[in-house]
């Protein structure tokens, strides 16, 4: 089969590191990679050559696919213009860009959107969100403590004692549990909320205080993401979180609701009962942001508390989220095409859950 891979728009990742291209090549496909495509990532074209790509401009490498790979969803014209039965295997986020799923099901092509691998134990080695979400946690904590007027760490010196940073995790998921870890080793003292109780032992296990608001509601069935709460439940929590976030020196925000807006968990009158020269970094940015004054890919100060939207973080370290994201499509290939095209397995829950194209019928060769 042969497989392209496209350069990414204003992205510095690659959807497929020469490593991995090399194991995709072993495994009996072609692979042709648009020119320049791992140069931001620092994969040079030379790097894909020496493992038996081909490199070619991207109207080749489109006319050529059929399957095509990326990080972001190629736009809409260029996915017209594929061959019918092309695989493309992308982020769409589809509870998001719904007038964009709904386009891509009316085309022939075979769509997978891999933000939507579903959350079980078969499909860990595929999870691009959870692998991309602990890079940005570290990087969300390092972008503080650049930003942040003081140390991290308690100094204790002649002149005087500095206190450690208070630091507060909203979301104690992959992103938050990494944040956590890194502003540790950084030495700050580490207080994490979540609305999920079972992320209770994890936080503790990292050195960090629980922040715990009883009577939320879980739902196992949510794949270990948050769920939408009572009215009654969100006014303690806020209650709470304002009263954390005014001492804080820095808080980073995680918290998510597929499908949903991000919920707004630091208020207006939060960040303006917080100290001059504390940091935000909301990771929720690119879904409206946890916090009232983020925008997305943006940095604002308020009243002397700076908040920094990125919904990127992980586009900053392209090399080690480039080889991670090749690693999640590699098992992802070879999970559900592992018998070919005509051998994909539609009843199979992970196909189910990243197909986005029109409803297909089980193959004849599967019943």
């Amino acid at each position: 089969m042969q497989v392209g891979i496209l350069k990414e728009a204003g992205d510095s990742r690659v959807a497929m590191v020469p490593a991995t291209a090399k194991k995709m090549i072993a495994a009996g496909y072609q692979l042709t990679i648009e020119t320049g495509a791992g140069e931001g990532a620092y994969f040079p074209d030379a790097a894909y050559e020496e493992v038996g790509c081909a490199i070619a401009s991207r109207g080749e490498v489109l006319a050529q696919a059929e399957m095509l790979i990326a990080i972001s969803a190629p736009p809409l014209p260029e996915l017209k213009t594929l061959k019918a039965g092309t695989a493309v295997l992308a982020m769409f986020n589809p509870l998001i860009d719904k007038e964009l799923a709904a386009e891509v099901a009316k085309l022939e092509i075979w769509p997978f959107s891999l933000d939507r691998v579903p959350r079980t134990s078969i499909a860990q080695s595929m999870d691009i969100l959870s692998s991309q979400a602990s890079l940005a946690g570290y990087k969300a904590v390092l972008e503080a403590a650049n930003r942040l007027p003081s140390y991290f760490p308690m100094l204790m010196t002649a002149a005087g004692t500095i206190p450690p940073a208070k630091v507060l995790i909203l979301g104690a998921g992959v992103a938050g549990l990494q944040a956590i870890a890194t502003a540790r080793r950084l030495g700050a003292t580490v207080e994490a909320f979540d609305v999920r109780s079972a992320v209770k032992e994890e936080v503790q296990s990292l050195g960090a205080k629980f922040v715990e608001v009883e009577g939320a509601l879980e739902d196992a069935a949510a794949g270990g993401y948050a769920v939408e709460q009572s009215e009654e439940y969100k006014q303690r929590q806020k209650a709470l979180i304002h009263e954390r976030a005014a001492r804080a020196d820095v808080i980073i925000t995680t918290a998510n609701i597929p499908g949903r807006k991000a919920p707004l968990l630091i208020e207006a009158a939060t960040v303006e009962a917080m100290k001059p020269g504390s940091v935000i970094v909301d990771l929720a940015a690119a879904t409206g942001g946890n916090c009232a004054f983020t925008q997305n890919n943006e940095e604002v100060t308020h009243q002397g508390v700076r908040i920094l939207g990125n919904s990127n973080l992980p586009g900053e370290m392209p090399r080690d989220s480039s080889i991670l994201y090749s690693n999640n499509v590699l098992s992802f290939v070879k999970y559900v095409f592992a018998k070919g095209k005509d051998g994909v397995d539609f009843a199979n829950e992970i196909v189910t859950g990243t197909w986005i194209g029109a409803p297909r019928p089980q193959p004849a060769a599967q019943e």
